[in-house]
């Protein structure tokens, strides 16, 4: 591969100078690329699979085909334009190689795979050049969607869709009672799982929103409102789909009512939506047709003369550099021991007694690739309460080990048990009330010790992981979960507090566990 120079235009007809200048840099883009890929295929990897296993996610999987149409629609315009390697792309790289560092540092896939993406944009900006890029800032923009995201909003829109169903269970005048995300009415008790709480949708109509608002509108009012009513429209849709199912139960059968929830919500709900969002935005479209994408003729008017001297190669080493480097750090860091004791045993805690657990649903927390792991019963003595204690130890994590995370911890995924609300947490902890079929109510409070810090807060966990895998430090990482259950009789509060001031030190007992002290 040759580099086309200045001092060749003089020397070539314009349209052959153009077809050289974009198959130069296009041959540099696309071995960028490949190498970039091929470097962090297990974060691409996990990016395919779940596309490809989470419905949620499912929409991505024709983005990467709108991306190309997309591209198809501005060529013509674009090859108006001459590609031109631009150094100062490199802060893009640069930006791009820090945030993959910090997620795997921190364990947050998300921030690896976002790194990712624009390693891929930094390869494009700096090897075609700034007014390329200006051309393809919506196609650059929209691949972002390439990125899974979204699921923290999960537990919020749950209560959205429970508030919503009620107000409209008043308007039908269909008595009801609100615990969190679970709703009582005379037919039965019902439940606004993560199923229902209507991600799925809501994160495909904001990127199709998106889509429509680019190709269809010029004006960036109306892209604005259209972007409104593509987020307003599917959460309402959503509380009126749910009331609906309550509604159906309540004047035919619950069996009646449920099955026609999953055929409605998974053959029409997502074809109502998008036809109403269509229906609300189609007689305010400013864009004809035919209108072109971009200016080619506008954009070129601001390009800056190509440079005598572009050295694709040395931009080449460069990107590398900045790429290998977060790479060849983390691995270095990664060869550190952090050992643990062989065996750990639950303590003895005054007051209490040991005895057989024997749980009314269930329940075991998950902490997958943890060293060791504890589940055990005390009852009081005195009272007869009774209080399960988990702890589990990790001597470092790691990719599918880590402390805090989707699935690990108190709540684990297909086990019967649901997040119905967080409570009132001790100093340096977290506490969740979860339910379970009967209903059984556990409440559970979650310490976590790492880095000489103890905390309730998965954001703290991940901020201390994400510093001692780029400085160094102890990697060791312990959970301690202190339970009770109930059958909605008693409080199941009372003897969880009991028990932790009887436990005495959490940070100590961390620590003992840990083989830090």
């Amino acid at each position: 591969m040759t580099s086309t120079t200045a001092d060749q235009i003089g020397s070539q007809p314009q349209p052959a100078l153009a077809a050289s200048l974009w198959s130069t840099h296009l041959q540099w883009l696309a071995l960028a690329s490949a190498a970039i890929l091929a470097l962090f295929w297990r974060d691409g990897a996990d990016m395919v699979r779940t596309w490809w296993n989470i419905s949620t996610y499912n929409h991505c999987l024709v983005i990467i085909p709108i991306l190309y149409w997309l591209v198809q629609q501005r060529q013509e315009e674009l090859a108006k334009l001459a590609p031109q390697i631009w150094m100062p792309g490199l802060a893009l790289t640069a930006t791009a190689s820090l945030a993959w560092l910090l997620g795997e540092a921190a364990g947050v896939a998300f921030a690896r795979q976002l790194g990712l993406l624009m390693m891929l944009q930094g390869a494009v900006v700096t090897l075609l050049g700034p007014t390329v890029a200006r051309g393809l800032v919506f196609p650059l923009a929209f691949s972002f969607f390439l990125v899974p995201f979204g699921e923290e909003f999960v537990p919020f829109l749950q209560m959205v869709t429970a508030k919503l169903s009620m107000i409209f269970l008043g308007w039908t005048d269909i008595p009801a009672f609100i615990d969190g995300i679970f709703i009582s009415t005379p037919t039965g008790y019902f439940e606004v799982a993560e199923a229902c709480s209507g991600i799925e949708f809501l994160i495909a109509m904001i990127a199709y929103g998106t889509l429509v608002s680019n190709v269809c509108f010029q004006s960036w009012n109306r892209r604005i409102l259209f972007m409104v009513a593509a987020v307003i429209v599917p959460i309402l849709a959503n509380g009126i789909r749910a009331f609906g199912t309550m509604y159906i139960a309540h004047h035919t059968t619950l069996d009646f009512a449920v099955g026609f929830d999953h055929i409605f919500y998974g053959w029409f709900f997502f074809a109502f939506v998008l036809i109403l969002v269509m229906g609300i935005g189609w007689p305010f479209f400013d864009r004809r047709i035919d209108d072109p994408m971009i200016d080619g003729d506008a954009l070129r008017q601001h390009q800056s003369a190509p440079r005598a001297a572009q050295k694709p190669l040395m931009i080449m080493a460069s990107m590398a550099a900045i790429i290998l480097v977060p790479m060849l750090w983390t691995s270095v860091l990664a060869a550190q021991q952090s050992p643990v004791p062989d065996n750990i045993s639950l303590p003895e805690v005054a007051g209490w007694e040991r005895v057989d657990y024997q749980p009314l649903y269930p329940w075991t927390p998950r902490f997958d690739g943890a060293s060791h792991q504890l589940l055990g019963r005390y009852r009081n003595q005195e009272s007869g309460v009774q209080v399960d204690l988990a702890i589990a130890v990790f001597d470092r994590q790691a990719e599918g080990r880590e402390i805090v995370g989707y699935g690990q911890g108190a709540l684990v995924p297909d086990s019967g048990w649901s997040r119905n609300r967080a409570l009132r947490a001790p100093d340096s902890a977290a506490a969740v009330e979860l339910i379970a079929p009967g209903p059984v109510v556990r409440d559970v409070v979650s310490f976590y010790r790492i880095g000489g810090k103890l905390t309730g807060s998965a954001t703290v966990v991940k901020l201390e992981t994400l510093k001692s895998n780029i400085f160094g430090g102890p990697q060791q990482a312990v959970a301690i979960l202190v339970s009770s259950e109930t059958n909605r009789k008693t409080s199941p509060r009372m003897p969880i507090d009991a028990f932790i001031a009887d436990l005495g030190p959490v940070d100590k007992l961390a620590d003992a566990m840990a083989g830090l002290r």
